[in-house]
């Protein structure tokens, strides 16, 4: 550099950079990234022109992107093309296409829930349907990689469907015109009893917030007076629409989230503007899958002492990436900034040099269940400590730690291979291609009738344990009763989706959801934290 900037050439830069604007030390880092761009031309044209085998310079130059962001964090990264298009579709909100969620069982396309609105429930498309024939070409054999091939496509175009339905001779044949499908982030949302409604969120998509009203404000007018927010397993997504979410649930004026970046303009800070549910009585459902967006609407209900935080520490990612599209169509999704909680909390874990160690190191905490209202479970950290608007301890640096603990079940090795070879899924369709005219004649208009009214018996059980055996799974009794509970309620939730949807599954599975249970038990202590007693 001494050789290169002679003290004329110093006092020409300096005179420019005044005259622009700019700093010096952008001006000569800008010259070391050229140098650096040079370098990498160099090694590429060399290893084009000299290597023993032809070289595909795409992917060389990939790895080396790659490469690059490894030496960031965890959570920059490169998105090839496919990948760019796939995340777009999830987090905004919509793709083009017949709308039905589908698995392939035994070598047929199967109709496991069609889209609400989308064309295919509009034309009386069924779950439980199978689709035999695409466009009078047979549809046995295709694979899960071949269906949105054949049947997604541009809004406005036509697909035709031949369908089995179970009970009829012949097949039905539906002329489907594609549509824009709405992906939704709210999973289900339900009165519990008649004051506690349910609320499910799977991600921050683009229209995360606009479907969280909607949802809260249906409840309201079935009577809803407490509120369970389950944020389990929702990795984030979109900051702007966390925030929206806080803001419904926050009175006026208080600070929802913070970020902080190298770079001034990447520095924001969200308040509050007062939402529709803040007297809501509220407890938020967090556990290791937690992350992100998620993190930020239970971080500021904590700080804010505004509900009780439920279940188990949280990812830990304070980090706010943005997505910069390359030219090709891929893009670079790279950190630009922290964010911070009300208080002042950095959420983020330290990832060290092991990025493998970090993504795997949530699920290994040890945390002792129950009363964490004072946060002494985190009182021999290391971790700097903040206080809430009511004077309560909390920890910065590792994620959110719940006001109560609650640990998930882990599932017994039988009902992994269980869930792994989809025996639950393929024991329901069996189910229904016998029952599904009868059960949908009976209760399809009526679930609370279907809920108090249908159990799993013992031969279904008996079928069940057959089709798992034919499986390949080996079924010992001892073992199949510890879990013949949750396999009975899972059966049951699997028909009940057939006929109601999501909000049938989850109405059911979250009798035996232990954390979910444990909420039910902890809203006094809600009310209190929250001041609303």
């Amino acid at each position: 550099m001494k050789k290169r900037f002679s003290a004329v050439t110093m006092s020409v830069v300096i005179a420019v950079a005044l005259l622009l604007g700019m700093r010096v030390n952008d001006v000569i880092s800008a010259d070391n990234i050229y140098d650096q761009l040079k370098k990498f031309q160099d090694v590429l044209s060399l290893t084009d022109k000299y290597y023993v085998d032809t070289v595909n310079t795409s992917k060389l130059v990939e790895g080396a992107i790659t490469g690059l962001l490894n030496n960031l964090d965890p959570h920059s990264v490169y998105l090839t093309p496919p990948q760019t298009a796939v995340e777009a579709e999830r987090f905004e909100g919509s793709f083009e296409g017949i709308g039905v969620e589908f698995d392939v069982q035994n070598d047929t396309l199967i109709v496991m829930s069609p889209v609400p609105g989308g064309p295919s429930e509009r034309l009386g498309i069924l779950a439980g349907d199978k689709i035999l024939k695409i466009n009078d070409t047979s549809a046995i054999g295709i694979t899960r990689e071949m269906v949105p091939k054949k049947l997604r496509g541009p809004k406005g175009t036509h697909v035709k469907v031949s369908i089995y339905r179970p009970g009829d001779k012949n097949l039905t044949d539906f002329d489907i015109t594609r549509d824009k499908i709405p992906l939704f982030s709210v999973d289900a949302s339900f009165m519990v009893d008649k004051n506690i409604g349910y609320v499910s969120v799977n991600r921050f998509s683009a229209t995360t917030h606009e479907e969280f009203v909607t949802a809260l404000t249906k409840l309201r007018a079935e009577g809803m007076k407490r509120l369970i927010v389950d944020l389990r397993n929702n990795p984030g997504g979109y900051l702007e629409q966390a925030f929206m979410m806080a803001d419904e649930l926050l009175p006026q004026g208080k600070k929802v989230v913070y970020t902080m970046g190298r770079r001034s303009d990447f520095n924001e800070a969200y308040v509050s503007k007062g939402g529709k549910f803040e007297n809501v009585t509220l407890i938020v459902l967090v556990n290791h899958g937690s992350a992100s967006a998620s993190e930020i609407v239970s971080g500021a209900i904590q700080d804010w002492d505004r509900g009780l935080i439920v279940g188990e520490t949280t990812y830990g990612k304070g980090l706010v990436q943005r997505q910069f599209t390359l030219s090709d169509k891929s893009a670079v999704r790279l950190t630009i900034a922290r964010y911070y909680t009300p208080t002042g909390r950095l959420i983020q874990r330290p990832y060290g040099t092991s990025f493998d160690d970090y993504r795997k190191a949530p699920g290994e905490l040890e945390e002792e269940e129950g009363e964490n209202y004072q946060h002494k479970e985190e009182k021999d950290s290391t971790r700097p400590v903040f206080k809430t608007a009511a004077g309560r301890k909390v920890y910065g640096g590792g994620g959110i730690t719940p006001d109560y603990i609650v640990k998930s079940e882990k599932a017994s090795p039988l009902v992994v291979q269980l869930l792994s070879k989809g025996v639950f899924t393929e024991y329901k369709t069996s189910y229904m291609d016998r029952n599904s005219k009868q059960l949908r004649k009976d209760y399809e208009k009526d679930m609370p009738k279907f809920l108090s009214s249908v159990s799993v018996n013992d031969d279904m059980l008996k079928e069940f344990t057959e089709l798992a055996k034919k499986k390949g799974i080996t079924v010992k009794d001892d073992e199949f009763d510890k879990d013949k509970s949750y396999v009975k309620s899972r059966i049951k939730a699997e028909i009940a989706r057939d006929l109601y949807g999501n909000d049938g599954w989850y109405l059911i599975m979250r009798s035996d959801d232990v954390q979910f249970q444990k909420a039910l038990q902890l809203f006094p202590e809600a009310e209190k934290i929250a001041g609303l007693r």
